[in-house]
């Protein structure tokens, strides 16, 4: 079903390998339970979005261990265990929010020694870029609210305690060099090329990946 493993899952794939794992998904429609499921069958899963039925289907709660319905902007997370996840990936959130900052900033605590914060999300070239269905400029999706930088999302997890392992912007080579491929599935698959299938090309997307040290505290 999943023959390509996804560019947002490779940093933790690396990290994990095939061990269990606690995985703490932030933005779970899309199927991103069914999709995590698949490459980690052994991690425990839990969701988190501000509505149930973001494009998931029955199949996708029933592969997920929890899910958790909330408002990241209201900035209560006493849902989430502190020091509770072993990987966090964000991706693709932080810029519908106004507070994106401070959600990164609460959400860093809960985040377990020795684990992996994962975030993805456009970047500042995206502005810039031609408009194309599917989002390749930073205005095509109505939904998105502010602009982050690697940066000021690498400065908020290293004032956390969390190491950055890398920053900058998102190059997948692998999906470069199969960009014809990619465009050809998706025009059969959706009768046109979205925007994301362009997004190493351009540039569009920064990344950030940070890891809290084993043995450190989230006090």
């Amino acid at each position: 079903m999943y023959r390509v493993l996804p560019h947002k899952l490779k940093a933790i794939r690396r990290h994990f390998g095939s061990r269990p794992f606690r995985f703490l998904d932030i933005g779970a429609g899309n199927h991103s339970a069914t999709l995590a499921k698949h490459w980690f069958p052994s991690c425990h899963y839990t969701g988190v979005d501000r509505e149930r039925e973001y494009n998931n289907s029955p199949d996708d709660f029933a592969a997920m261990d929890a899910f958790v319905e909330m408002d990241l902007e209201k900035l209560d997370y006493s849902a989430l265990p502190d020091a509770g996840y072993d990987a966090i990936l964000m991706a693709h959130v932080v810029e519908h929010l106004h507070n994106g900052d401070e959600v990164v900033r609460l959400l860093a605590r809960k985040l377990a020694p020795g684990g992996i914060f994962c975030l993805e999300f456009p970047g500042r070239r995206s502005p810039h870029l031609p408009s194309r269905r599917g989002t390749l400029n930073f205005y095509d999706d109505p939904t998105h609210v502010r602009l982050y930088a690697h940066e000021e999302i690498a400065g908020v997890l290293k004032r956390e305690g969390l190491e950055i392992r890398r920053q900058g912007t998102r190059r997948d080579w692998h999906h470069l060099l199969l960009l014809p491929l990619h465009a050809l599935n998706a025009k059969r698959h959706h009768g046109y090329v979205p925007g994301g299938v362009f997004w190493d090309l351009y540039g569009f997307a920064e990344e950030v990946f940070a890891v809290r040290p084993a043995g450190s505290s989230t006090a």
